[in-house]
């Protein structure tokens, strides 16, 4: 088991550090790959971001505690995510294009001219406190699934993954952490794959399968017991909300710049394509495997839901092949790690540093004093990978998806109302879980559409007030 896991790891640090050989050592290049990515790398390297540690233990400690009705999470996350995408990517490369910036925050804050740069430093400082959280959740997923499957002590994996990160984010940046998505890509499916296989061979095929989950009280429901609201209405409300936490990835930096570094603008849809098709594919599987983990583990108080996947690992195959279990779990929070830690680097040295920084030392210093940060971070927290992500997930989306929708379909909203507007939605959302009313509805949609609202408000008047002012000046 060991070994298949070690010699993956080596295979994906020498991915990564072989992308020093086509490094040009610019801060274009470090933080954006000199927008010369392939639309297939940049498919699979943004669903590897994106599809986490957060799917491996989070999602799956989720379908195992809920069963059935998880699969509105997936449909309303895919879904959420598609739509999106159709107006926003796009139109988020071309404003790349046009800018010359290397950061999200740069981007938006210069998407029609002018310098922004109080804008800039308000994004790129509320995006570097939830990235940091976000990556310290993966580096606790990844410790988590050492801590199971090889009984080493938590703070472990924390500390290998951090390495890890540390030693492929140095050597090439971005197309380092792309190049590495996407081979750690090959592996999650590959791994997720021959669990959900053997998992369900082993129970005597699908119809065996399905009998004996009949057979768990309330597991095969369309709707989550514990809604808030129940019944029809409580299930369309959990749909839509957690459309609202698809439509939330473009309010993620560290998967939105995957599309900025893509070669050409025009290939956008086929790198959508990779995307979607891995996307469906693999959260398909997920969530059979969270749901036949149920069958295997079938004690549901004694021990942590989100340690499902890694427990039934052990149970029903052999080492080897638990040593490719492995590796996709810690893939899959390293490929998302390496992307977080990168874009808070580029909001530090790019965004909230007042003098713009080209020495690629000097940007690597920053990389690495973001890793440690999120490694000290993860080794303190207490709270569970499922909520930490969310939380940051949620977080993120309702500052920063609403400025960008009202960018990409044309608006022009000043300074002062894109802050009011990121400052709003991120208090809403943050109110909104403080209440406890995350339970009934994602905070992130509540969020969402409070920044929208004063965005909308602000252009409206705007708008009103032109003809007065013409009217004056005649």
């Amino acid at each position: 088991m060991i070994i298949t896991f070690v010699l993956f790891m080596f295979v994906f640090a020498a991915i990564g550090i072989a992308s020093i050989f086509s490094s040009k050592h610019t801060k274009q290049d470090y933080y954006l790959a000199s927008k010369s990515v392939a639309p297939s790398l940049v498919g699979l390297s943004a669903v590897a971001t994106n599809n986490s540690g957060f799917m491996f233990i989070g999602v799956i400690g989720y379908t195992y505690a809920t069963g059935l009705a998880s699969i509105w999470l997936m449909i309303g996350w895919i879904a959420g995510d598609f739509l999106s995408s159709t107006f926003i990517h796009a139109r988020l490369r071309a404003a790349t294009q046009k800018t010359g910036e290397a950061s999200f925050a740069g981007v938006l804050s210069r998407w029609h001219g002018g310098q922004g740069r109080v804008l800039q430093s308000v994004i790129g400082g509320i995006a570097l406190l939830f990235m940091l959280a976000y990556a310290s959740a993966q580096l606790v997923a990844g410790g988590k699934a050492l801590h199971v499957l090889l009984e080493w002590p938590s703070w472990s994996g924390a500390v290998m993954g951090a390495l890890l990160v540390m030693a492929y984010c140095f050597s090439g940046g971005i197309r380092a952490s792309i190049w590495t998505d996407a081979a750690q890509s090959v592996v999650m499916i590959l791994a997720m794959g021959l669990l959900l296989v053997v998992a369900t061979s082993s129970l005597g095929g699908v119809g065996a399968a399905i009998t004996q989950m009949n057979d768990v009280p309330g597991f095969m429901d369309w709707f989550p017991k514990d809604m808030a609201v129940p019944g029809f209405l409580g299930g369309l409300l959990f749909a839509v909300g957690w459309g609202f936490a698809g439509l939330s990835v473009i309010g993620q930096p560290h998967i939105m710049v995957r599309f900025m570094t893509l070669s050409d603008g025009a290939k956008m849809n086929q790198a959508r394509l990779w995307y979607y098709l891995w996307f469906s594919v693999f959260y398909s599987m997920a969530t059979g495997v969270g749901m036949l983990s149920r069958i295997y583990l079938s004690d549901t108080g004694s021990f942590d839901a989100e340690l499902a996947l890694p427990t039934m690992a052990l149970q029903i195959l052999p080492p080897a092949v638990v040593g490719v279990i492995l590796a996709g779990i810690f893939a899959a929070t390293i490929s998302t790690a390496d992307s977080l830690i990168l874009s808070c680097s580029s909001a530090l040295t790019h965004d909230l540093l007042p003098h713009k920084i080209e020495n690629t030392m000097v940007l690597k210093a920053g990389t690495a004093s973001i890793t440690l940060i999120a490694l000290l971070w993860a080794l303190l927290n207490e709270q569970s990978v499922f909520n930490l992500v969310i939380m940051a997930w949620s977080g993120l989306a309702s500052a920063f998806a609403p400025l960008l929708i009202v960018l990409a379909l044309g608006g022009k909203p000043g300074t002062k109302a894109s802050i009011l507007a990121i400052t709003t939605g991120l208090l809403v959302a943050i109110l909104w879980r403080f209440l406890g009313w995350h339970n009934a509805l994602y905070e992130g949609m509540p969020g969402i559409l409070a920044g929208l609202m004063v965005l909308s408000s602000s252009l409206f008047a705007s708008k009103r007030n032109v003809p007065a002012v013409a009217g004056n000046n005649q």
